[in-house]
């Protein structure tokens, strides 16, 4: 394989191996570190990459585990999360405030779950993967995805309602 071939193959899912990779290191820096760690390993075993079904799967299972990884490392830091990808047009100060105070709040909220759930969330909702490749990347069944990722939703949901109602039930 060459370069191009293989740019071909790996470029169309470069954004979502580096979201991906942010979601669970949290610091810019260390996912652009891992994405391209990935994208490394990948180029060294290039003329395997036609034996495998789906190479973007592989990909991000191959960064979950890169990142796990480096979060068990002692190396790891973590940075705080910065929002950056909201954009609301022509609203009032105080909704934009309101808005993205609710955008971190969930994005807080989403750090807090246990790391099978944040994986989860972010594959389905944010990479828009379905629940059989997902499956596939957590080595978990389907139903066990679906499972995960609704105790993940409800969990945020209950608490962006304590939050919205001022702890008042």
């Amino acid at each position: 394989m060459n370069q191009s071939d293989f740019l071909k193959v790996v470029l169309p899912f470069k954004d979502k191996v580096f979201r991906l990779a942010k979601r669970l290191l949290v610091s810019t820096e260390e996912a652009e570190d891992a994405t391209q760690e990935l994208f490394f390993k990948l180029w060294k075993s290039k003329d395997k990459i036609a034996d495998y079904n789906n190479v973007e799967a592989f990909a991000m299972t191959m960064t979950k585990n890169y990142c796990f990884d480096r979060l068990k490392s002692k190396q790891a830091s973590n940075l705080t999360l910065v929002h950056s990808n909201y954009e609301a047009k022509e609203t009032s100060l105080d909704k934009k405030l309101e808005y993205e105070d609710s955008v971190n709040q969930v994005y807080k909220l989403i750090e807090q779950l246990p790391d099978q759930q944040k994986i989860i969330i972010q594959l389905r909702d944010i990479e828009q993967y379905d629940l059989e490749e997902i499956g596939k990347m957590v080595d978990m069944k389907p139903t066990a995805v679906r499972v995960a990722l609704s105790r993940a939703r409800k969990t945020i949901r209950e608490e962006l309602i304590k939050k919205h109602n001022y702890g008042i039930s």
